[in-house]
Parts: C-alpha cells; structure tokens; sequence
C-alpha cells in the first residue's frame, strides 16, 4: 500500500529517540498519519514543523497500518511565522481543529483547499482571523453540519439576518429573532456578504463556530475544543483584533 501527495503538516510528535509520528492534511487521502524515522534530526527537525506545506511518500504493508513516510520539503511557510506570535496563533489554531475535527483518512478536499488559504493569508494580520472563521464554516459543512446562513428561518427573507439558531443552525432576521434574542447566536454580517468586517465580527463569528464545532462535531466523541483555539482567541482579544 502506497501513495503520494502534497500536504500540510498538522501535527508532529516524538516517538522513541528518533523518529516522529506526523499528521499530514492532503486533499485525497484526507488527515493521514506516518512514522518518519529520523524526524527528530536537526536536519528534519525545520521540515516537520505544523504549517509545512511536503511532499509525502506513505507506504505500509497493509492499509490499516501506520505506515512510513518519506518527507520532501515544498513551502517551509511556518519558520516565517515564528517571528509573528499571532500569526503563529492562528496557524497553531487551524491545525489542532483539523487534527480534533477531521476523520482520519477521510478526504476533504475543500477542507485542505481552504486550509491553503488561511496559510497563505497568515502574514495579512488584517484579513486572517475573518478567514478563520469561514475556514471553519466550510469545515462544519463539508463534515454534514453545515449552517444555513442563507434566508431566514421563519420568513424566508433574505436581508437583516443578525442571528443563528443554536438549535437548528439556520440564520434568523432581526426582526423575527427580536423576542428571542437571548437565546440565539450572533451572525455578523461578514459571513453572509451582508456587510463590511466590525469590530466584535470575529469574536461572534468564533463563538458561533465554535459552539456547532463543540455539539455536532467534538462532543459526540467526548472532545472539546483544543487549547490552541482559546489561545488565539486570547491573542486576538489582547491584540484588539476581535
């Protein structure tokens, strides 16, 4: 059993004194894990670093094994984040929902292809996190839980849609969700091309994310939203940015 493809690295961790175990984000084979002898040499250590965009050879005897990879470097895009701690943030952030949320060996190409983007928007502090947000929105619909954020819910308007219900996910007007408000989601208009990016957009748009992300996706494997999520949102929140 073998293939190879392009890909992200989603994560990497040690595994004995030498080797690694790495995550690679690819739009045929999905999430996808493979020993990397030697990925603890100083030589490795750069390529196998979160954000990496490789060219992995994975091979295994059988396909339910682990399996090796062979790592060639292509975009060695993450050591330039190391010097933007919120950049890094946000990085740091996309992969650990990646590796929490996505199945392994599921592909999901618009999934990778939207990670590409966020990668390549990392260094535009001013675009970024809104980016963040519908990379997570295409996540929750190319999984099956995706939101409806076309017309609202209870009139079938398509204008003023200011909230989400937390039960269904589809967007409510201001109108028809006046009564209820206190029990529904924010929607700020970013996310539905109703409006230019606010400020306390991106802060809305992450905790309606993350709340469908936490009850559809995580929670029903008994998981919850990884630590690098809260971090950049702290980050975001200290920088003024949410």
């Amino acid at each position: 059993m073998e293939w190879t493809e392009s890909g992200r690295i989603i994560s990497v961790r040690g595994h004995g004194e030498t080797s690694a175990i790495v995550e690679i984000l690819t739009r045929d084979h999905g999430r996808h894990a493979g020993l990397v002898r030697g990925g603890r040499s100083r030589s490795m250590r750069p390529v196998l670093q979160p954000g990496n965009r490789v060219q992995a050879h994975w091979r295994a005897r059988l396909d339910e094994h682990l399996g090796n990879f062979q790592i060639e470097a292509e975009d060695l895009s993450a050591g330039a984040l190391m010097e933007d701690p919120l950049a890094l943030s946000g990085l740091n952030a996309a992969c650990a929902v990646a590796v929490a949320g996505l199945p392994e060996r599921e592909a999901h190409p618009a999934v990778a292809d939207g990670f590409e983007v966020l990668v390549s928007s990392l260094d535009e502090s001013g675009v970024w996190p809104a980016i963040y947000v519908q990379w997570e929105v295409g996540l929750l619909a190319d999984l099956g839980y995706g939101l409806d954020l076309r017309k609202c819910a209870a009139t079938g308007h398509t204008d003023d849609l200011v909230y989400v219900s937390p039960r269904t996910g589809r967007a409510v007007s201001s109108g028809a969700g006046e009564p209820y408000k206190d029990k529904l989601l924010a929607l700020p208009g970013f996310m539905t091309g109703q409006g230019a990016l606010r400020s306390g957009d991106v802060q809305a748009g992450l905790i309606l994310t993350g709340y469908f992300l936490e009850r559809r996706v995580l929670w029903p494997s008994d998981r919850v939203l990884p630590e690098a999520r809260l971090r950049m949102i702290d980050r975001l929140a200290a920088a003024g940015m949410v």
